[in-house]
């Protein structure tokens, strides 16, 4: 018997038991289709978290007051200062720095006309929207003179604007309160998202002098220096990122007396290198994912050996009369065993097509997610129903055919 009449006994069997076949698919589609939605879920989240570290800033460099513990946990360390930022300005200590930007936040209470909130007001520079990528769509952001006078200006993240103001209001030349201290609103950002360290969305951004004298004032270390929360410096160029990165490394080391790298009281992260760490965190996130999700291949891999163990028990007869014919071991064999892969095979495809929907589903309801079904997803779902269409129907096909001919025959 070749594949060609394998296949046509196959089929001839599973169109005869209808419900049986369909509900000993049922295990391998649900099985294919939590591998794929699971897949694509853990690879979207992984795309997603990629495309807003890169739309954070172009050449970036993030330097925060802490060390990455080896477990890819932080450890904070409040150990930046102004005058840090102000040194890595210097072209002769950082020349390949092209803008440094530092920020120093904190929550505070925001009130107007009796509307008040918790927001995050940060401190920055008059370049920090290059630096962020931040749009303005309404007035302006803060300019050098703002930073040079001390002004008492804002600007508004879009949801802050929002909640204080309303859909339809006007935040431009209104005055708030931050911590009690009266601010000129002079631009509206536009809308962000979730970004790499939350939503900026929920921001209030001030001169960072005006931070440092009105809103912060006892942010300062033990030698009086104001400290910072993060330091941004934007790379000349794309490739200077890691002389530039070396350049601050060395740059720090010398200013906070550092002798040794694992004495480190700070962290200089690139954009690369939050994405390669992300992928990684979010890699075994998917890799888990797929493991649970390949549990319930498992069990219908179970389901089709039990199924076929019933057709072997059902079929004896038949089985003895094809031997009697000439039919050999090999022939019974293949027999058995194509029509437990075909199950597998169609119970796959159903459930890549079942999968698919899942995922895109789950991207209807979260307008933040958009899930990835890969091919590498669609292939390894595939294989892995082959292998256990395989592995699962090769004992009731190697029993079928070891069956006497006689005792066959005899079977009632």
């Amino acid at each position: 018997m070749d594949l060609v009449d394998s296949l046509r006994v196959a089929t001839g069997a599973m169109s005869a038991n209808k419900m049986r076949s369909s509900l000993t698919m049922l295990g391998v589609i649900i099985g294919v289709a939590a591998v794929i939605a699971l897949l694509s879920i853990g690879q979207g989240v992984q795309k997603t978290i990629t495309e807003q570290i890169q739309s954070a800033g172009s050449n970036l460099l993030m330097i925060l007051p802490g060390q990455i513990t080896e477990t890819g946990g932080f450890e904070f360390n409040p150990s930046l200062t102004y005058t840090d930022a102000e040194a890595m300005a210097d072209p002769m200590n950082v020349p390949d720095a092209a803008i440094v930007a530092p920020m120093m936040e904190g929550s505070t209470s925001v009130s107007y006309d009796g509307e008040d909130l918790t927001a995050t007001t940060a401190g920055v520079g008059s370049e920090h929207d290059l630096v962020r990528n931040l749009e303005v769509v309404l007035g302006r952001f803060l300019t050098t003179q703002d930073v040079d006078r001390r002004a008492r200006v804002a600007v508004l993240g879009s949801s802050v604007a929002e909640q204080l103001f309303g859909e339809d209001g006007y935040p431009l030349d209104q005055t708030i309160r931050i911590n009690r201290v009266p601010f000129k609103v002079v631009g509206v950002l536009a809308e962000k998202g979730a970004g790499m360290m939350g939503s900026e969305d929920g921001y209030i951004y001030v001169p960072i002098s005006t931070a440092q004298s009105r809103l912060y004032p006892q942010q300062r270390n033990r030698a009086g220096e104001f400290m910072v929360t993060m330091i941004y410096v934007q790379a000349s160029a794309d490739q200077s990122m890691d002389l530039a990165s070396e350049q601050i490394n060395e740059l720090l080391r010398r200013r906070h007396d550092i002798s040794f790298q694992d004495d480190d009281d700070f962290s200089v992260l690139s954009q690369a290198d939050l994405v390669a760490i992300m992928e990684e965190v979010t890699g075994i996130l998917t890799l888990f994912l797929g493991a649970v999700a390949a549990i319930s291949l498992l069990v219908g891999g179970i389901g089709i050996m039990n199924i076929m163990l019933v057709s072997v028990t059902e079929r004896t007869r038949e089985i003895g009369i094809r031997k009697a014919v000439g039919a050999k071991r090999r022939d019974i064999l293949l027999q058995f065993l194509v029509e437990s892969m075909v199950l597998s095979l169609l119970g796959g495809g159903a459930g890549i097509a079942l999968g698919f929907l899942l995922s895109q589903g789950v991207s209807q309801l979260s307008e933040d997610l958009a899930t990835v079904v890969s091919l590498q997803s669609i292939v390894l779902a595939t294989t892995f129903s082959l292998v256990v269409g395989v592995v699962f129907g090769l004992y009731p096909a190697l029993r079928a055919s070891r069956l006497n001919p006689i005792d066959a025959l005899r079977y009632e």
